[in-house]
């Protein structure tokens, strides 16, 4: 399976100024391109296919000055990049979403560049990234890198310069847990398990709110085009980045966690795009964020032999996980009680237990009985 691997890159003062060269002409190829089809479309009613504008990135180099000295892979994958663009807006457009046709990108717009294939643009030279028109790049080696190397990507991020290797490896099962579990997520508590423990939400962004408010008011107050506008724009950046590195360690941690412990595990399958139109509710939301968690906890599990079900979200709250009967509550209410068969749980934790019942009826074909699942279909 593909697994991408990350590291820092230090280049120096002449490497970083080619690294900025070479994303600045990707970025006019883009535009060039996009310019390009979109002109096609309007004045002749033709389509430009991605195999036309690949066979126009030869006579780029050999007509552009500026692309001259950029390797011609690159330049071939954002032909690619744009098509994918083009792909994703006729798919929307099928379906009856937003369209969002592709976007001219601005100097600020462009995160970096793309290599194909090891060996033919770029390799690892010792201790350092060689990369064709730019030189020997040293990288910070924090983790070891493991399968065969496929692809690359420079991205420029928060004034940092990143490698991603995209390799192929062969990943180990983890050792059965003999155990399933129910997760309810919300906002208060991150999630609670069906077997009642809770992880409380860290709350990542509002904890630095107040930072945040005073690096963009910063940024507001400097004259634009100025050198230090460009100062705070970059202290404002790297204060969102540091929040998203937060944020990706706790829940790459505790999807870790999960994963160890557990063999099976069950989830809502929440529509969090119509959620957060809630205004009250969408910061807090999107700040828990329960999408990088679910997909994290999917990838993982494909990785490890384990198993994730996203089951239907609706009345887990309501439905008494007990005897099966609908308790209607208000979302204030955060505890349980049951006036049928007199349970008493805290509502997140009856949520879990019935979310963990729900995925054991779609394994196993079975309907909940008053007294839950029978044993051999307990959880799954």
């Amino acid at each position: 399976m593909r697994k991408a691997f990350v590291y820092r890159l230090y280049p120096s003062k002449p490497q970083e100024r080619r690294l900025e060269f070479t994303r600045e002409t990707c970025r006019r190829f883009y535009n060039d391109c996009l310019a390009e089809r979109k002109t096609a479309y309007e004045e002749r009613g033709e389509t430009i296919r991605k195999s036309a504008q690949l066979r126009r990135v030869k006579e780029r180099k050999a007509t552009n000055p500026d692309a001259k000295d950029v390797h011609s892979h690159i330049l071939q994958i954002v032909v690619d990049d744009l098509d994918k663009a083009f792909q994703a807006f006729f798919r929307r457009v099928k379906t009856g979403e937003k369209p969002g046709y592709p976007r001219f990108k601005g100097r600020n717009r462009w995160k970096g560049f793309g290599l194909k294939e090891y060996g033919n643009g770029f390799k690892i030279d010792g201790r350092r990234l060689r990369i064709t028109g730019i030189g020997r790049i040293a990288v910070r080696w924090h983790r070891p890198l493991e399968g065969r190397i496929k692809t690359l990507r420079i991205v420029k991020r928060a004034g940092k310069w990143y490698a991603a290797f995209s390799c192929i490896t062969n990943e180990v099962p983890a050792p059965p847990a003999q155990r399933d579990v129910g997760i309810d997520v919300g906002v208060a508590c991150l999630l609670t398990t069906s077997d009642g423990e809770k992880v409380d939400n860290p709350r990542w962004h509002r904890v630095e709110q107040r930072k945040l408010r005073v690096l963009q008011r910063r940024v507001a107050r400097r004259k634009k085009g100025g050198g230090n506008r460009k100062k705070a724009v970059l202290a404002l950046q790297r204060q969102h980045e540091r929040i998203a590195n937060r944020r990706k360690d706790f829940l790459n941690k505790l999807v870790h966690n999960l994963i160890t412990r557990y063999d099976r595990i069950a989830l809502e399958d929440l529509r969090i795009t119509n959620m957060v139109r809630n205004p009250r509710l969408a910061k807090s939301i999107l700040d828990a964020s329960w999408g990088c968690l679910i997909r994290r906890l999917m990838s993982k599990a494909a990785s490890a032999g384990r198993l994730v079900l996203l089951v239907d979200p609706r009345n887990t709250s309501q439905d008494c996980s007990q005897c099966g009967r609908l308790v209607a509550k208000d979302l204030s209410v955060r505890v349980h009680q049951c006036p049928h068969c007199g349970v008493v749980l805290d509502r997140d934790h009856n949520a879990a237990i019935n979310i963990l019942k729900r995925a054991g009826q779609v394994l196993w074909g079975i309907s909940s009985s008053p007294g839950g699942l029978p044993q051999e279909a307990a959880g799954f």
